[in-house]
């Protein structure tokens, strides 16, 4: 795994969405509700809250904050997949889709995730 869109993909974007599902499981909401306010299946959810994928990336108390933000904005009705998306804008702007590259022992360096510049999280 090279690319930081393969890291974004395989182990941030999971680790996300497992985050929102929690913030929202917590709420009170049921998992088919999650699954349907997220846009994927039920069985997916399942598979957010067990991954070890998910569970590589490892999210700041600023970061965990903003995603359940988001997690309560998409409860209202807003877009899950553009407040993943501006999470997603997060994680690059501080160099997490880096560091998670060089936690898993494959490092994007000289990567353009950073705010599409060469990466500076080296």
């Amino acid at each position: 795994m090279n690319l930081p869109q393969e890291i974004e993909v395989w182990y941030i974007i999971p680790a996300i969405r497992k985050e929102m599902a929690k913030a929202m499981l917590k709420k009170g909401l049921r998992q088919k509700e999650v699954a349907d306010r997220l846009g994927v299946t039920d069985a997916a959810i399942s598979q957010y809250l067990k991954s070890k994928r998910a569970s590589e990336v490892r999210f700041d108390s600023t970061m965990r904050a903003d995603i359940e933000k988001s997690a309560e904005r998409v409860m209202k009705g807003g877009n899950a997949m553009k407040e993943i998306q501006r999470i997603v804008r997060l994680c690059r702007m501080k160099g997490l889709v880096c560091r998670t590259g060089k936690k898993l022992g494959n490092s994007p360096g000289g990567c353009r995730a950073c705010l599409g510049e060469v990466c500076f999280h080296e």
